[in-house]
């Protein structure tokens, strides 16, 4: 049976001033089925298209923390003891940093770990033929 499903998609936002942004990655969340994910992906090439002086490496380490963050890691800080849906409200928040998100959009899902890598394969990685 189908459940229902939010998602957003992370942003990298090299130079905010400019609004430009390249997605790298997508954050599910499915409140029934008690799941959280996050999958990433940094097209390099993209982004130094947009910012050639952009710190690729310390977007990589931000985007790292926010999967741990995902699971629940202790690692994450205070937010890791949070339940799932408080974790992806506190990750969807409007920020004004490097890595920002979509609004949320919802959907149906009987598979959340699957519909994460479609979504991934859909509307982060790079269009193929």
């Amino acid at each position: 049976m189908p459940h229902v499903f939010e998602y957003a998609l992370l942003r990298a936002v090299p130079r905010q001033e400019r609004g430009e942004f390249v997605n790298v990655g997508v954050l599910v969340y499915c409140a029934a089925l008690d799941f959280l994910g996050a999958r990433v992906h940094v097209d390099e090439e993209r982004l130094r298209a947009i910012d050639p002086f952009l710190d690729v490496e310390l977007l990589k380490a931000n985007l790292d923390h926010l999967g741990i963050s995902c699971d629940g890691n202790p690692l994450a800080g205070p937010v890791a003891k949070t339940t799932p849906g408080q974790r992806f409200r506190w990750l969807i928040a409007p920020r004004s940093t490097i890595i920002q998100t979509s609004p949320a959009h919802t959907g149906l899902t009987e598979d959340p770990e699957a519909e994460l890598d479609h979504l991934l394969r859909a509307l982060v990685l790079p269009p193929t033929r």
